[in-house]
């Protein structure tokens, strides 16, 4: 019960971090309270405390940008809940995706977040076309297409890792994982079925 045996700090609060199901992309922290946390599991949509308001509240019940629970973990100590969401529009009340976005330090180590976003514009690309967008262009021209470049960038990394030319390899990797990222929106299946299935595989 997502209720039970919980450390509600003195004000009766504990943290909420709400997670991308998706991507894994963090998009905000807020409190939450019993009657938060009770109706978070009855609906299956987000509640939180908000602490300047003094009220509970729905994410999303006035601009739409709700977080549907996908699962809701607790830390070891049971005082702060990590929510993994399905959300929709924006999560932060600045309009970004993340509450997140003021980048203060980033090493080059940082770009492997990126996949969560790749997957967001490719998916917007075929939404929304643009024009001179290469996604687009092969969106238009269907699943064969996406698939046959698929499977040269797939040659291509192989002929690269018999080289010594590292920087080579990685751009092959890279030009790879981004037609496999189109091929699985034109496929209709999200990155993160294909690492359940890993997950699954892994267990």
């Amino acid at each position: 019960m997502l209720t039970e045996n919980v450390k509600f700090d003195e004000r009766g609060l504990i943290c909420a971090v709400a997670q991308d199901w998706r991507t894994g992309e963090v998009l905000m922290q807020a409190y939450m309270n019993e009657e938060a946390l009770r109706l978070t599991a009855e609906t299956g949509y987000a509640h939180y405390w908000s602490r300047s308001r003094k009220k509970l509240w729905k994410k999303g019940e006035t601009s739409g940008h709700t977080q549907k629970v996908i699962s809701a973990t607790f830390d070891c100590d049971r005082d702060c809940l990590l929510l993994q969401v399905e959300q929709t529009g924006a999560a932060c009340h600045t309009g970004n995706r993340s509450c997140f976005f003021q980048k203060e330090i980033e090493s080059e180590k940082a770009g492997a977040t990126f996949l969560g976003e790749l997957e967001r514009v490719v998916k917007d690309r075929k939404e929304n076309p643009a024009e001179g967008s290469y996604t687009c262009y092969l969106f238009s021209k269907g699943i064969d297409k996406i698939a046959k470049k698929t499977g040269e960038e797939a040659v291509e990394v192989v002929i690269a890792s018999k080289n010594e030319d590292r920087k080579e390899f990685i751009g092959e990797c890279a030009d790879l994982l981004y037609h496999l990222q189109v091929l699985l929106e034109a496929k209709g299946v999200a990155f993160s079925e294909v690492c359940t299935e890993l997950k699954r595989r892994h267990n």
